[in-house]
């Protein structure tokens, strides 16, 4: 399958991307190729929630590559432990830790409880070295768990709009080689 025929899901974090969000503006380019899950609330996410809000954006499209960011990873995983059909792969960009000091545990109780279990779908994690969510040892050990590669991403906090990465080029690369290589899987 070409490039063309992939579309993109996107899954922020809490309380969403905004427009200074690297996902934000992948999404406007991407136009009518991608989507972004709409989960009931971004500012109290529940587990089952957003993976339904998956369920519902995978299912309008036959080719899906999932874009995650921060809590978004957790649910996209926590999602294809359950259902994969018509996924491409799961691109995750900062992870957090679950067991982390920073975790927002007491936001999002659900999401402390996603182990990371072998995924028999194509992924690829990106971290940064000096994430407050993610050490580099603890996105080592998700990517592990979750039999991924892992890539950092160098020192780029968050990888949130608080990084000002703008459109991310560096991530934008990834993403392609990413597609590219799951498309021959």
């Amino acid at each position: 399958m070409g490039r063309e025929a992939v579309h993109y899901v996107i899954i922020p974090g809490i309380n969403g991307s905004d427009e200074d969000h690297w996902q934000t503006a992948w999404q406007t380019e991407w136009g009518p190729s991608a989507s972004r899950i709409a989960p009931s609330s971004w500012d109290e996410p529940d587990l089952d929630d957003w993976c339904q809000a998956i369920d519902r954006a995978v299912d309008r499209v036959a080719d899906a590559v999932l874009v995650a960011h921060s809590l978004g990873c957790l649910a996209a995983a926590s999602w294809a432990t359950r259902r994969r059909p018509g996924i491409r792969g799961l691109f995750l960009v900062a992870p957090p830790d679950g067991t982390g000091p920073n975790f927002p545990a007491a936001s999002a109780p659900a999401f402390t409880a996603v182990k990371a279990t072998p995924l028999d779908v194509p992924g690829l994690v990106v971290s940064s070295d000096d994430d407050p969510y993610c050490t580099p040892a603890a996105a080592e050990r998700l990517a592990t768990g979750w039999r991924f590669d892992r890539v950092g991403a160098g020192c780029a906090g968050h990888v949130n709009s608080a990084s000002r990465l703008g459109t991310w080029s560096f991530g934008r690369a990834l993403l392609t080689a990413f597609t590219a290589g799951a498309a021959r899987r």
